[in-house]
């Protein structure tokens, strides 16, 4: 079959809506049809540096209907709802049965954008294209591994089903997971966008008393109150006044760094604001060397701790995060700010750079 889709082929050029032609299922694979994808900074980071194989079909956040199924599959059936989980979940290596799917071995396609059995099925003219993470969520139809897929309530979106499958899982499970948030501790956010945002609510879901979001966006700011935020600041600088002010020069317990281009200036000043025992919670993706003045770790004894999915359980995470929102106890539906047409990628894009969107999402017309 063929498919459209939202393409890379070079590095810092634009996305490109082309049409691919698309292999059917093999087996333990399924034929997605994608109807939303959630537009991820990550992606952005590929197109501007070309961190993976190219070319590829972009978007890692995704959900869609199940419409054909390869030989052997069992986790879903034609006709299921899906969220993606851009790292698969096999089940049964070392680290999915100790309990850390966000390490499944399987995910070690991601840069690559092979299934499997380490074949394409997006291709061109002869030419094979990956899928970011083995979703390509970019696209119209894909076909993913059924480790990539975990089955969603009917009354769920698909848009909030998209956005689940990489940045709100993420960011919550940052605060409650990665950073180890208990009631009554004091947590600082740096970066509010699509992942920060959901760090301030897992935070604050968690019992943290205090949770101040930094980001230099004054609209975001804003909004993070209505997340959970107890404090918003646009200058590292002022938080700190407050938060030695408000916890008697104690720090914080835990400092999530969500930023969507990490630097070391960001790390310094996370551990700045970091008290004796606390937690560094490095989750935005940066390109640099960390460097830090010696014993500023030791001294504290505080922790660095990185954080892929926030360290989440995507089969049972995702569904949980899902019935919480069900259920009034988070806010799903306030994090996209707009809507865009698989043509108006670029669009969205620029919107997510110029800091107009805490999320936007494609949605696909089909």
């Amino acid at each position: 079959m063929k498919t459209r889709a939202a393409v890379l082929r070079k590095a810092g050029t634009p996305w490109e809506i082309t049409e691919l032609e698309l292999d059917p299922p093999k087996a333990n694979e399924v034929l997605i049809q994608m109807e939303a994808a959630g537009l991820c900074h990550s992606d952005e980071h590929i197109r501007s540096r070309g961190m993976a194989r190219l070319p590829l079909v972009g978007g890692h956040e995704g959900a869609g209907v199940v419409m054909e199924t390869g030989p052997g599959v069992t986790r879903v059936k034609v006709g299921d709802r899906v969220s993606c989980s851009y790292i698969p979940v096999c089940g049964k290596c070392r680290y999915c049965s100790t309990g850390k799917q966000n390490l499944c071995d399987a995910g070690k396609w991601a840069g690559v954008g092979c299934l499997q059995d380490e074949t394409f099925r997006f291709h061109q003219n002869g030419e094979d294209f990956g899928g970011m993470c083995v979703v390509g969520s970019f696209a119209e139809y894909s076909v993913l591994s059924e480790w990539s897929c975990v089955k969603i309530e009917d009354y769920v979106p698909m848009e909030l089903a998209a956005l689940v499958s990489c940045g709100v899982t993420t960011g919550f499970c940052s605060a409650v997971y990665a950073g180890d948030v208990r009631v009554g501790d004091v947590v600082v956010v740096f970066g509010t966008g699509g992942v920060g945002m959901n760090a301030v609510q897992g935070a604050a879901w968690a019992g943290a008393k205090h949770v101040f979001a930094i980001d230099p966006n004054e609209w975001k700011q804003q909004q993070a109150l209505q997340f959970g935020a107890t404090h918003a600041f646009g200058d590292p600088v002022k938080a700190k006044d407050v938060l030695i002010d408000l916890t008697r020069g104690q720090l914080a317990d835990t400092v999530i760094c969500t930023v969507g281009e990490m630097d070391n200036d960001v790390v310094k000043a996370a551990v700045d604001m970091t008290g004796k025992a606390g937690t560094i919670v490095i989750t935005g993706v940066g390109y640099y060397e960390m460097v830090l003045p010696g014993g500023i770790l030791i001294g504290y004894h505080r922790k660095m701790q990185g954080s892929l999915f926030g360290g989440a359980n995507p089969l049972y995470d995702i569904p949980m995060i899902l019935s919480l929102w069900h259920e009034g106890h988070i806010k799903l539906n306030e994090l996209i700010t707009r809507t865009y047409t698989l043509d108006e990628i670029n669009e969205g894009y620029q919107d997510l750079m110029d800091g107009k969107n805490i999320r936007g999402v494609v949605v696909h017309q089909h």
